[in-house]
């Protein structure tokens, strides 16, 4: 028995700063409407719906009870995953390779230009006893772990200003994408310090917008007109919670979770049978984190192939040719369906003037975002 499942649709609408004129019922029902007409198939096709969203993100609780419409969701279950967005993915993964369903569609977005106050609503998620009450900016919490990251990996924060010159110019050529620029290291080092060795420039902007994913089993995506791009391998982790507790310079939870997605795939040598990566960039310094959890390389290996060139669009193993979430913007737990939406163009041969050559495998891995020690990793191929 044929036991893959499939990516055959995709929806994306385009990442902006504001969005005064949509409400995200209207933006998620544009990317609804996208990924069906993309993978062939009707809502009434659809067996199960999955929502990824966080009620304290959307200031409304159960906020599940407002996305089935948009979905055509009528009469199906329905149900939201409160986490990363490759744990959507997942779940939606699972009910078919269950044989729960046969077709599933994952859905995510954002309305970030409604949130007033994006820190106090991270610093709820903040230990209540030991840690909220010294009232620390998330920001300084990715300045402490940047801080760490530098110092184990023994390099210099430019750095992190070429994942920041790298990924913005990327996105001048998505036209999904809010944040393209061309830049230098040093326009970059020069934006205003929020928690040094953090600048302004390497945190990655807030977006508005929406994704939706349709799935299938292998037998439904042979008889569905959409290109399927086969779920390969897919995992997930969470780390120690804690701030006293948690390693600062490396990111764990994304090497146990990309060990789990290589373990279903079959993957020995990601570096070599991987064609690109999608990864989390949130701010600059967590692509560094993240490729290095990626390519099972030690503390600032990762510092040193982005210094040579080696993650460039042109390189020997692209990392966000999309322009990651510094170039389309950060949409808190749709980021990750949005760089896994990327991925699977890139592997269908749609990556416009952002396509890597020959691209037939990515890998896209995921944070939850500050405070957190929580991601995704999921191995996509040609079905």
């Amino acid at each position: 028995m044929d036991t893959h499942v499939a990516i055959v649709g995709v929806g994306l609408t385009p990442l902006r700063p504001v969005s005064p004129d949509l409400s995200f019922r209207e933006m998620i029902f544009e990317a609804a409407t996208r990924a069906y007409a993309d993978a062939g198939v009707r809502p009434g096709d659809v067996d199960t719906f999955v929502t990824v969203a966080e009620d304290f993100h959307e200031g409304t609780s159960i906020a599940d009870e407002y996305t089935p419409d948009q979905l055509g969701a009528v009469r199906r279950p329905v149900h939201t995953i409160a986490g990363d967005g490759l744990q959507g993915l997942a779940a939606a993964y699972a009910l078919i390779r269950s044989g729960a369903a046969e077709v599933a569609v994952v859905e995510a977005h954002s309305k970030a230009s409604n949130i007033v106050h994006h820190e106090e609503v991270l610093a709820l998620a903040m230990d209540p006893i030991y840690e909220r009450p010294r009232r620390l900016n998330p920001h300084a919490v990715a300045g402490l772990e940047m801080r760490r990251y530098l110092h184990e990996a023994k390099i210099s924060p430019d750095v992190c200003s070429q994942v920041v010159v790298k990924n913005r110019g990327n996105a001048l050529r998505n036209p999904f994408a809010a944040y393209g620029a061309v830049l230098s290291p040093e326009e970059v080092r020069r934006s205003p310090p929020l928690a040094e060795p953090l600048h302004e420039l390497e945190v990655s902007g807030y977006a508005d917008g929406a994704v939706v994913l349709v799935l299938a089993s292998a037998e439904a995506a042979r008889r569905l007109p959409g290109q399927a791009v086969a779920i390969r391998g897919i995992g997930w982790a969470s780390d120690e919670p804690s701030l006293s507790g948690r390693p600062w310079a490396q990111a764990v939870y994304a090497r146990l979770a990309c060990e789990m997605a290589y373990r279903m795939a079959g993957i020995r040598d990601p570096a070599e049978e991987i064609d690109l990566l999608e990864l989390d960039d949130t701010y600059a310094y967590k692509e560094l984190q993240h490729l290095e959890a990626a390519l099972r390389l030690e503390v600032g290996e990762g510092a040193q192939l982005t210094a040579a060139g080696r993650t460039a669009l042109g390189g020997a193993l692209p990392v966000n040719p999309s322009g990651g979430s510094l170039g389309m913007g950060y949409g808190y737990d749709a980021s990750a369906l949005v760089r896994t939406a990327m991925a699977v163009l890139q592997i269908r041969g749609a990556g416009g003037p952002l396509q890597v050559a020959g691209a037939h495998s990515a890998a896209v891995v995921s944070w939850r975002g500050i405070p957190t020690t929580s991601g995704g990793a999921v191995v996509l191929g040609a079905l």
